[in-house]
Order: C-alpha cells, then structure tokens, then sequence
C-alpha cells in the first residue's frame, strides 16, 4: 500500500472527478468545514492535502501527517501561503505528536485502508494526540456498484482487497474496506459519547467527543 500511494500521487486526486460524486463531494466538505470550524485539528493520512485545502480555511490551526513523502510534497504546495496549516511526516500506528494541544482530529479515507485486527491501535495511538473532549471526525467510501471499485478478494481476517490499475498500467492489490454503520458505531463506542454518522450515497461521515 506504501508502494502503491507513492506511486500514485500524481493522479491521487482524479478519483474526485468522478461526476457522479460531486453532490456528495460539496456535501463532505460542509460537513468537515462545521465539524473543524475554530478548531485545532490533528490529521492522519492527510494524502496530498486535497481534504486538507477544503476544511483548513474553516480550522484555527492543521498539523497534518502522512507516511509518503511524495505525496507530502504535492500537500505541501498547496498550502505555502496558508500559515494555520503544517505538514509532517508520520506514520498512522505511530503518530508525530503535534506542537500544540489539538481540540480536533481528523482522517479522511483512512479507516477503509487500516485492516480490521489493527483499528484499536490506530484509535488509540490517534486520540493519545487529542486533547480530552475533542471532535474526531473519520469519512470515507460506502460500496457503490458501477462506481466503486470491486473487491477482488477477502482474505482470512475478512479484510477486502482490490485490484487497482494505474495510468501506466502497472496493477497494486490494495486493503479496502466497507465498514456498516453499525461496525463504526460499535468501534468507537468505548472511546466515544456523542456519536453521529451521517451516510451519503457515496460516502459515510462519523463524528463523536473523545471520553475525557
């Protein structure tokens, strides 16, 4: 997966053109904008800074992370005259700790790619980066038939793999998950009050307060 993000980060962000998705698309980025608005906001996974761009106007301060360099370098382009928003390198299971305190914390099509024995590990290396109450916001694919890539293969911990096809042909088995609403719900809930899920046609978003 490593490999296949870093490979891909020049065409990372055409999966957004999909025309079908764009409602939903305008939708994700009200939804982040009234999630993060004054916020101090902690993101994991932030990819090139597609997600980023669109919630950070609305945020007191980003500190942004992701494992790949290449595509910290298109993120980092993007913000060079936004002085809230900072960009690190990090790992998800291992998260850099942010400067300052963070009230907010965010993952966008994250969670589908975190196989399912290591969720707890994730959550809880990512919320020991918050501050007691703060918002977390996860969003990320529903399965759509005609529009979503199909699972390839589910392997022995029922984690689903597809077959991905570059631009240049070369073809990446990636880990990807469709998480139920009730599967999120119950993974968060021992971490959690105030839990919210929204579900779009394309896409879910899932809000909850950090327990203090």
């Amino acid at each position: 997966m490593e490999n296949y993000y870093a490979e891909r980060a020049a065409e990372y962000e055409s999966i957004y053109a999909k025309p079908e998705r764009q409602p939903d698309l305008i939708k994700l980025q009200r939804l982040l904008e009234d999630s993060l608005r004054d916020r101090d906001v902690f993101e994991a996974a932030c990819g090139t800074g597609y997600w980023t761009e669109r919630f950070s106007d609305a945020a007191r301060s980003v500190f942004a992370f992701d494992f790949n360099h290449e595509v910290l370098e298109i993120a980092r382009s993007k913000s060079e005259l936004n002085a809230k928003v900072r960009f690190t390198t990090g790992d998800a299971y291992h998260p850099p700790e942010p400067p300052n305190p963070c009230n907010a914390g965010v993952a966008g099509f994250w969670w589908s790619h975190v196989p399912r024995s290591r969720l707890e590990e994730f959550l809880t290396r990512f919320h020991a980066g918050l501050a007691p109450g703060a918002m977390v916001v996860f969003f990320d694919n529903r399965f759509v038939a005609g529009s979503s890539t199909p699972i390839h293969h589910l392997d022995a911990a029922r984690d689903g793999w597809q077959r991905r096809r570059l631009q240049d042909g070369r073809e990446f088995d990636v880990l990807k998950n469709f998480p139920s609403a009730e599967e999120l719900r119950a993974r968060v809930s021992p971490h959690a009050t105030a839990v919210e899920i929204v579900e779009l046609e394309y896409f879910w978003f899932l809000t909850y307060e950090l327990k203090v």
